[in-house]
């Protein structure tokens, strides 16, 4: 397929440069895909009709992107990279504080102090910055396996791991791992299963809170990536409640333990871990009435 630049759709279609990104991002031209930071698009697309207004009301990944683009600080984005940065993080190990995450994303910057800091979790906790804006960015896309593997090489790009002739940023995993001792799906057969499980996901039209968990804990026991896995897992399923309009939600500590036993437990008891993801929903749902954002 012959790919054109935005600049040249513009001119082919007589319409501003950010009109056409604007079209792009929000998936309204047939076969464009993003690449790096550049849209590329079909040479035979159509340009899109212009959308007639109408008083719908702004969903919560609208209003995350209009932050995200002003940059707007002291907002719902704001609370957002933060929170579930340092939580997702925390879950894993990182050693660093709330306070010590608030300060890299808000002034790119860490403060010294007489701790022993691990560069690898100041690493992740800004690579986890650029995860959400990803994510943000493409929430109205199809879950594929390129989405995925993009989130995987932004978190780990960088890190110590990157430097392992074994690990494979962005890739599916070469050696054998496990979670919480439970095996998981054999390097081999990874790209066969990953596939399966996002054709399934994929051909439901309508997507309930219960389709994103139980897509999660699929996820989670193949467990793709050498590492990664969980904070890859919880940004898909942040990004899949945006895009079908679902209240999102964060695991955090309070939540920490019932999640993992509701990963464990889940082939006997769904009830669990669908519980704990509703509880973490409601203390979001308190947020946003901070902000004053209705979904």
């Amino acid at each position: 397929m012959i790919y054109i630049s935005v600049a040249e759709a513009a001119k082919k279609w007589g319409i501003s440069e950010r009109s056409v990104r604007n079209y792009c991002a929000d998936g309204r031209v047939a076969g464009a895909r993003l690449v790096g930071k550049t849209w590329e698009i079909p040479f035979d697309a159509e340009k899109p009709t212009r959308a007639v207004r109408s008083d719908k009301k702004r969903t919560l990944l609208d209003i995350l992107r209009e932050e995200k683009t002003a940059r707007l600080s002291g907002g719902i984005y704001h609370r957002v990279q933060i929170d579930l940065t340092y939580n997702s993080n925390h879950i894993e190990g990182s050693k660093l504080t709330h306070d010590e995450t608030r300060y890299i994303f808000e002034t790119n910057t860490i403060g010294l102090s007489e701790k022993a800091v691990n560069v690898d979790d100041i690493i992740e906790t800004s690579n986890h910055f650029r995860c959400i804006d990803y994510m943000i960015d493409n929430a109205h896309l199809s879950l594929s396996e390129k989405y995925i593997k993009e989130l995987h090489f932004l978190l780990k790009s960088g890190t110590s791991d990157s430097r392992l002739g074994w690990f494979k940023v962005g890739e599916y995993k070469k050696l054998a791992n496990e979670v919480g001792g439970i095996d998981t799906t054999a390097p081999q057969a990874v790209a066969k299963e990953m596939k399966a499980l996002l054709d399934s996901y994929n051909t439901k039209r309508e997507k309930r809170l219960e389709d994103i968990i139980a897509f999660h804990v699929a996820f989670e026991r193949i467990h793709p990536f050498q590492d990664g896995n969980g904070r890859v897992g919880r940004l898909i399923m942040f990004g899949e409640c945006l895009k079908h309009n679902i209240v999102p939600f964060i695991i955090d500590e309070e939540h920490k333990l019932f999640y993992y036993r509701g990963l464990k437990e889940w082939d006997t008891e769904r009830g669990f871990l669908s519980d704990t993801c509703l509880s973490a929903q409601d203390k979001f749902k308190l947020i946003l009435k901070k902000f004053n954002i209705e979904i």
